[in-house]
């Protein structure tokens, strides 16, 4: 989908990935690794920003990406609203080859990877190796259903193997707690760079 599309269905209203909250496995698992090192994060695909404002309130500094002017626009009022800080940019995720911010230690990807045409998929995996260094973070929540006819576009674990081990060690994997209709259809997946 081009940047119009997404913004139109931001001003149609056409959001189904608009779920009013951060991914709940995303919830466990800062709430469940407290001790993680703080560092940056890039959440690329933001949308108005309930995973970027989850990361920010665990003591990150984030930086969410979207398309759409309208996503970031939400995202920056109601990150503002929660009393919280996280930078927002409007920027085609695989498109930039040089990311404006730098580097980060961890790139969260949520329904981002589902949501592109899988043509595009080598260079959704190029664009998170040009934001992670050596030893960088990619933490996944993946979208495993059949659909072809997307947005959004299934995946498998396999295809997520074959894409992402050459150039990171996973970590973990497991199911996680979903939205209601969600439910044994997400992975997440916890991989660092090479």
């Amino acid at each position: 989908m081009s940047h119009t599309d997404w913004e139109e269905r931001y001003q149609t209203g056409d959001m189904p990935w608009e779920k009013g909250e951060a991914s709940p496995g995303l919830v466990d698992f800062l709430t469940t690794r407290a001790g993680l090192p703080r560092g940056k994060v890039c959440v690329p695909g933001c949308g108005t920003g309930h995973d970027v404002r989850a990361w920010a309130a665990a003591g990150f500094a984030v930086t969410g990406l979207d398309l759409a002017p309208s996503g970031v626009r939400l995202a920056t009022e109601r990150t503002q609203a929660a009393g919280l800080t996280a930078t927002f940019r409007q920027a085609d995720f695989l498109a930039e080859t040089e990311p404006e911010h730098g580097t980060f230690d961890w790139l969260f990807e949520h329904t981002l990877f589902c949501a592109i045409n899988p043509v595009d998929r080598e260079r959704y995996v190029a664009a998170v190796l040009r934001r992670l260094p050596p030893g960088g973070n990619y933490l996944a929540v993946n979208y495993l259903i059949p659909d072809t006819d997307g947005p959004p576009f299934g995946t498998t674990r396999q295809e997520l193997w074959d894409r992402f081990s050459p150039h990171f060690d996973l970590l973990e994997e497991w199911v996680p707690r979903s939205y209601p209709n969600r439910t044994g259809l997400e992975l997440m997946l916890w991989w660092r760079r090479k």
